[in-house]
């Protein structure tokens, strides 16, 4: 069993990395188009703002994905469900805030949305 709880943490740490360089990606993009094309934009402060907003959330989805593979396949404890529950807790918020500040919306106001696009 020590072999599988190597593993299983090594494949967490690997996609940890993966999100946090995900989230750098991001930002280097996001400052790379502001730099590039931004002031072509009407408002470029809003785009570099959604651009570096979509790489930190598709980040967070690595990191929280990394978490539960850690605490679930390795110890499932109480308190190793309980931290995992909190941290996964406040990255959803994170991830609820920022996709409210990319959308202008709230997540499940979308499919309202698109129903109502489809009827005009």
């Amino acid at each position: 069993m020590p072999v599988f709880t190597r593993f299983v943490e090594d494949v967490g740490l690997v996609i940890d990395g993966a999100g946090v360089l995900v989230i750098v990606l991001g930002l280097l993009l996001a400052t790379g188009r502001f730099v590039t094309t931004g002031r072509q934009s009407p408002d470029p402060y809003r785009q570099f703002r959604q651009d570096l907003g979509r790489g930190i959330l598709l980040g967070l989805e690595f990191l929280v994905a990394a978490d539960i593979i850690r605490t679930v396949a390795v110890e499932p404890t109480l308190s190793g469900v309980l931290v995992l529950g909190l941290i996964v807790l406040i990255r959803t918020f994170l991830s609820m805030a920022l996709e409210v500040e990319l959308e202008g919306r709230w997540p499940w106001r979308r499919l309202d949305d698109d129903r109502r696009g489809e009827g005009t």
